[in-house]
């Protein structure tokens, strides 16, 4: 068989579909893998040595931040829990 044009036309299964984590078109169907994230694994894939800019795009700080986005103003305040106390200094 030709690997020019004519094998380009019997390419039509697709081998990734879009993770759930990560939302790539990366997730290999039959492997059930992310080549992206790494998803199911717990720990997210990154490789800092050689992929610089990836690292910025995925790191810390450039989501939402639900949780750290309010952790400076509330421990401006000493971590006050609802009922106006104090939480335990240990």
């Amino acid at each position: 068989m030709a690997r020019g044009t004519p094998a380009i036309g019997k390419r039509h299964q697709k081998t990734h579909t879009f993770c759930k984590r990560c939302g790539k078109q990366a997730y290999h169907i039959q492997k059930k893998k992310c080549a992206t994230c790494a998803y199911p694994a717990s720990r997210t894939r990154m490789y800092s040595g050689w992929g610089l800019k990836v690292a910025r795009r995925r790191g810390e700080g450039t989501g939402r931040l639900r949780y750290l986005k309010t952790v400076p103003r509330r421990a401006k305040n000493g971590f006050r829990t609802q009922n106006g106390l104090k939480a335990k200094q240990q």
